[in-house]
């Protein structure tokens, strides 16, 4: 099979841009050292391209054109979108893998409408994760994004069917694929309640996703994920994309509350590869 690594990853600019005025660098180290590792298990899984499945925040869609679902197609990607002093990422040129990235577009859009960019401006949502699975910028990355956004938002069961398509469609290539779904648990980016974690909650949704719980995962209701988890809670859409892809049930490596400064529950974990049948 293709997809030989699937995982999940927090993000939010904080994790980069505020790591020095976190209260407790011990925890900070442990994330750190939990990302570091997911790095590693990418690259010992021998993958040729990485897809990152994320919730980008007005990069490059804005309400006038929307797409439930995108994929960047082009030979580069360029990144952060944001200010390099802010994020305390340099503003970079990451490699794409566009024969890769059609062929996996022309599968996926057999069973989920897709929309496909050649021109993808990456924001913190993706350069977070980058920045320390792959440092280097070495490896090819493929954008992949669902709108959680702006509303309407796409149903929780299209998500599970797009995560579904693209491991199909990953199994259909020669190349060895890695993905990771990344976006925020509960999180009220931009809002007076910016650095809030609802913990319990969190630990909940993980849990289920951990476990493959697909009828609880699908259950989500938007109303109640803002009620409970903010309008960054809707972000939970790209890891279950990634449970979906992956079919197996998963490891948490790691989980926090304990840093507030970066306005998000910090997660990491991996699934397993499931055999499709």
């Amino acid at each position: 099979m293709s997809l030989v690594y699937a995982g999940i990853l927090s993000h939010a600019p904080g994790i980069t841009g505020r790591a020095h005025l976190v209260d407790n660098p011990l925890i900070r180290d442990r994330f750190y050292a939990s990302l570091d590792q997911q790095r590693k298990d990418i690259e010992a899984s021998g993958a040729d391209a990485l897809i990152v499945i994320a919730a980008e925040h007005f990069a490059n869609f804005f309400m006038d054109n929307m797409p439930a679902y995108c994929i960047g197609i082009g030979d580069k990607h360029i990144g952060p979108i944001e200010d390099s002093e802010w994020l305390k990422i340099a503003k970079t040129t990451i490699p794409g893998s566009p024969e890769l990235a059609i062929r996996l577009a022309k599968s996926v859009m057999h069973s989920v409408d897709l929309a496909y960019s050649e021109e993808w401006q990456c924001d913190h949502g993706i350069m977070v994760p980058l920045n320390f699975l792959t440092p280097n910028y070495d490896l090819p990355v493929i954008p992949c994004n669902i709108n959680c956004q702006g509303p309407p938002l796409t149903p929780m069961n299209r998500v599970w069917q797009f995560g579904e398509s693209l491991r199909l469609a990953c199994d259909e290539q020669p190349e060895n694929i890695a993905l990771v779904g990344t976006g925020g648990i509960s999180h009220w980016p931009a809002t007076p309640d910016s650095g809030k974690i609802n913990e319990a909650w969190d630990r909940k949704f993980l849990d289920q996703l951990m476990n493959q719980d697909k009828p609880k995962l699908l259950s989500y209701d938007d109303e109640e994920v803002y009620s409970e988890a903010g309008q960054g809670g809707f972000e939970i859409r790209t890891l279950i994309a990634a449970a979906a892809a992956a079919g197996g049930k998963g490891i948490l490596q790691f989980y926090s509350a304990e840093l507030p400064i970066f306005a998000v529950g910090c997660s990491v974990a991996r699934f397993d590869i499931a055999k499709q049948v």
